[in-house]
């Protein structure tokens, strides 16, 4: 289950958009958790038929999975995040609009209004007002759509809710090892799971992203010319496999003068190919091959080969919200101390005030004020069994999942 303002978010999303039937029993499952289609009936006060159409409505959409319970036998459960995402809805066709044309934008559209369907219902309804040239547009678009993953087949596995084949696949994996497993064997076997698990994800679904204002912010605008082809490589070529130096070059337009942006050391004009490997090389950080320099790089670089490094990216970039929300509500004492404790780990309170060249008078209230908003955590460490504060440790710590869980919360509060 999720927390209450998810929910009632979610609640809300599908009142606007389905009705308020629909949103009843989405309302069910979404504060009372998983339940089989009777007990829905049940506490919805609806008749069967109109919770077997909303059920249909919800899995027409993506907003519900199904699952298989011992004692309950099928039961459903509403997908939070597919509901979420369909506040973006305008966001996603107009990206596909300015990246595929208006015929793509429209056909986007319409599988988000109705949901699944089959490529010869969206191009007949599509094509009802041109029925001549209109179906050879819109296929040539669903073509687009398809070769770029922006659209994706509906399978039996996207049904399934992934916390039921991680839990499955962690069983697996711990039913391997042999006699009582300790917390290193448990551990390992939950990566295994989530390994797996995030393997089939990619392979399902091979997703890319448009990143480029962050490397032009970062550099120059130069800096994000061979981003836009090699993230467009990525998303046609399903993201999974390295791109090439040449491949990049081919995309780039002879518009695109890409000398200005690098101090180069003589008056001739280097190679286009030249100047590429000189941009991946600075976005692959490649004069600081260190832990830091990897941390702050957008891509890899080994020989010829280029990789967008999305989940360094994805961490970066969600680290850089942290920071902005700590600087909003406990100024730039606060994003101090929280930068201290991600690069440092746990530091008692004397530690911050002398790292952090912080008065102690300043630092303790800061800390109190930081941990009541979650962004940063408190550990304790007893010295004895009796657990005596004054022979304790008290570390403090920033739990990155607790405070980027907290913060969406609020976001979703915010939202209803």
């Amino acid at each position: 289950m999720t927390d209450t303002n998810t929910s009632n978010l979610c609640e809300r999303i599908i009142c606007t958009q389905f009705g308020p039937l629909t949103g009843k029993v989405a309302s069910v499952l979404l504060h009372r958790g998983r339940l089989p289609v009777p007990q829905i009936i049940r506490f919805s006060g609806l008749k069967p038929r109109t919770v077997r159409a909303s059920i249909l409505v919800l899995v027409q959409h993506n907003i519900m999975w199904h699952a298989q319970s011992e004692v309950d036998g099928e039961v459903l459960e509403v997908n939070t995040e597919e509901c979420l995402m369909r506040l973006r809805y305008g966001q996603y066709v107009w990206q596909t609009e300015q990246l595929y044309g208006k015929a793509a934008a429209e056909i986007v559209q319409v599988i988000m209004d109705n949901g699944k369907l089959r490529s010869p219902d969206i191009i007949s309804q599509l094509s009802i007002y041109d029925p001549v040239k209109g179906p050879t547009v819109y296929k040539q678009a669903l073509h687009k759509l398809v070769d770029a993953t922006y659209l994706k087949p509906s399978t039996v596995l996207s049904h399934v809710s992934p916390r039921d084949k991680r839990i499955q696949y962690e069983a697996e994996e711990t039913a391997k090892i042999s006699g009582f497993p300790t917390a290193k064997e448990l551990r390992q076997a939950k990566e295994t799971a989530e390994a797996r698990l995030r393997r089939e994800e990619e392979e399902a679904e091979k997703v890319g992203m448009i990143i480029e204002n962050a490397a032009k912010e970062r550099f120059n605008d130069c800096a994000g010319v061979p981003r836009t082809p090699l993230i467009r490589i990525h998303i046609i070529e399903y993201a999974t496999d390295p791109t090439s130096l040449a491949s990049i070059a081919t995309h780039i337009s002879e518009d695109d003068d890409l000398a200005p942006g690098l101090a180069l050391s003589s008056s001739k004009k280097p190679s286009e190919m030249a100047l590429i490997k000189d941009y991946c090389g600075i976005l692959a950080s490649a004069d600081n091959p260190t832990p830091t320099g990897r941390a702050t790089s957008f891509i890899s670089l080994a020989g010829s080969k280029v990789q967008i490094e999305f989940e360094i990216i994805r961490t970066r970039l969600r680290r850089r919200i942290l920071e902005a929300v700590t600087r909003e509500r406990h100024g730039d004492d606060g994003v101090r101390i929280l930068g201290l404790l991600l690069d440092t780990g746990k530091l008692d309170e004397k530690q911050i005030s002398k790292v952090g060249m912080m008065a102690p008078k300043d630092v303790r209230p800061l800390l109190t004020a930081m941990a009541a908003d979650s962004l940063i955590s408190l550990q304790e460490v007893p010295k004895s069994a009796d657990r005596n504060p004054a022979r304790t440790f008290f570390l403090w710590y920033v739990d990155l999942q607790k405070a980027y869980t907290v913060l969406t919360s609020n976001l979703y509060k915010n939202a209803v």
